[in-house]
């Protein structure tokens, strides 16, 4: 799976590790991905979703059925 948020579309960033001696090598900023399990009401059933350290906090915020309907705006399967 690709490391990226259902809910707020996080991917990783890209950029250059810099040394000491400033030589450049390529690297990669992942997002904090984590996998959380969610009681959907409606559907009567669990939701797992990977979603960012920020995405977790707006489903905190906004409710688990206003996040699921977000991300099925986006075109995501829940």
């Amino acid at each position: 799976m690709s490391a990226h948020c259902q809910l707020t579309g996080a991917k990783p960033g890209f950029g250059n590790h810099i040394s000491h001696s400033h030589r450049r090598t390529p690297r990669r900023f992942d997002a904090n991905i984590q996998r959380k399990r969610y009681w959907l009401p409606s559907e009567g059933r669990y939701v797992r979703l990977r979603l960012s350290a920020k995405g977790i906090k707006t489903v905190d915020t906004i409710g688990i059925e206003a996040a699921v309907a977000r991300i099925r705006a986006r075109g995501v399967k829940v």
